[in-house]
């Protein structure tokens, strides 16, 4: 049964800035602790991530999956290619801009293989909402101080 949750945060950064964390895949490790190992396998014509393999582990549950990427002038996308627990995953970043801020929506939806209890599932969900915006915002205003 998929699972669909989301998220808002205000980010004090520019839309420009929030985007360059979410394109940079590869330090998604040094910021998400579900994220072991990040690969982009494929990038666009601006160099942006087009596709990537990810390994990643949510509530003792491994997984190795492929995502694809697609940019909107209001934020970031993806889709899952493949995976060994997941059937389908549809995430997007939906980035508002207002005033010196920019309001973030976080959107996922996932659909693992395998049944899992209520409270594992809410665990899982609680912890990836927070790296998804909590933790993106930490790490948005820890790039931007270094800039």
């Amino acid at each position: 049964m998929a699972i669909t949750e989301s998220r808002e945060t205000v980010i004090d950064a520019s839309f420009d800035e929030i985007m360059e964390v979410l394109f940079d895949l590869e330090s998604l490790t040094e910021w998400s602790s579900a994220h072991q190992k990040v690969e982009i396998l494929e990038r666009d014509d601006d160099g942006r991530p087009k596709r990537s393999k990810q390994v990643v582990k949510i509530v003792g549950v491994s997984d190795e999956q492929v995502l694809d990427y697609s940019v909107h002038d209001d934020g970031v996308s993806w889709t899952l290619v493949s995976s060994k627990q997941q059937r389908a995953q549809d995430g997007r970043y939906t980035l508002t801009p207002d005033g010196d801020q920019t309001r973030v929506t976080f959107e996922l939806t996932v659909d693992p293989t395998v049944p899992l209890p209520g409270f594992v599932v809410k665990k899982g969900a609680k912890g990836l909402m927070e790296t998804a915006t909590d933790g993106l915002r930490k790490r948005v205003l820890e790039v931007k101080s270094k800039g």
